[in-house]
């Protein structure tokens, strides 16, 4: 199975998209330029988290024409798996590859440290491995993850299953309507979310929560193409 990470002038959580597939499932993994205009050797693309361009519009607003978003379009109506986190759920809302949009976080302030998530949705590539309900530890770190959308389009994400995370309840830590932590588009390929979990795949960090992350993309992909996918 082969991993793209987009880069981005600004990324800077690149490395560690990279090295989480490296750590936790041992797949081939690329770093792809945001000048690229060819992903179809790719089975997943990840979308770091960042600061693209600076973020001196709004987060995620100029990444959003960078050549590579052509390609990017395209692959999720393939069905590929793309997984947006922070930045890239922020690049993934502007692109409209999903609904509705950032705000500066309620505080006002750049928020940096563990939170509790509840997985909600299991039915999608990257929560296979979950089990409904399961609260994990996934770091945040992030000055807009105030996820925003209006009544209609929240009644859709409901009836849906198009909210895969929750901030566990009582400590949601930017307010995100609804608690929402992360959210996949109706075919359930393309996933958003601001904590990160390519900084929760071993105890040294903290937590191996987000390893479920990345075993449950590989199993759903080898599942999906068989035998001839094991390798």
């Amino acid at each position: 199975m082969n991993f793209a990470v987009l880069v981005f002038p600004g990324s800077n959580c690149d490395i560690d998209c990279y090295k989480a597939v490296e750590d936790t499932i041992g797949q081939p993994v690329d770093y792809v330029w945001h000048t690229e205009t060819d992903l179809s050797k790719y089975d997943c693309i990840l979308i770091p988290g960042g600061f693209s361009y600076g973020d001196y519009l709004r987060c995620g607003a100029i990444a959003r024409f960078a050549p590579v978003m052509s390609a990017l379009v395209k692959a999720a109506e393939e069905g590929k798996y793309i997984l947006g986190i922070c930045n890239g759920f922020q690049i993934l809302l502007e692109s409209g590859l999903l609904p509705g949009a950032m705000l500066r976080n309620r505080s006002l302030k750049f928020r940096c440290h563990a939170a509790m998530l509840q997985v909600e949705n299991t039915n999608t590539p990257f929560t296979s491995d979950y089990a409904k309900g399961e609260l994990i530890n996934i770091p945040i770190a992030h000055g807009e993850g105030n996820y925003y959308c209006d009544e209609a389009t929240l009644t859709e994400l409901k009836a849906n299953n198009q909210i895969v995370f929750r901030y566990e309840a009582g400590n949601n830590p930017n307010g995100s309507v609804d608690d929402i932590a992360g959210i996949c588009n109706r075919a359930g390929n393309v996933l958003g979310m601001m904590p990160h979990p390519e900084r929760a795949v071993h105890e040294l960090l903290g937590s191996a929560d987000g390893r479920k992350m990345f075993t449950s993309i590989l199993s759903t992909w080898r599942e999906k193409h068989g035998a001839a996918a094991i390798g």
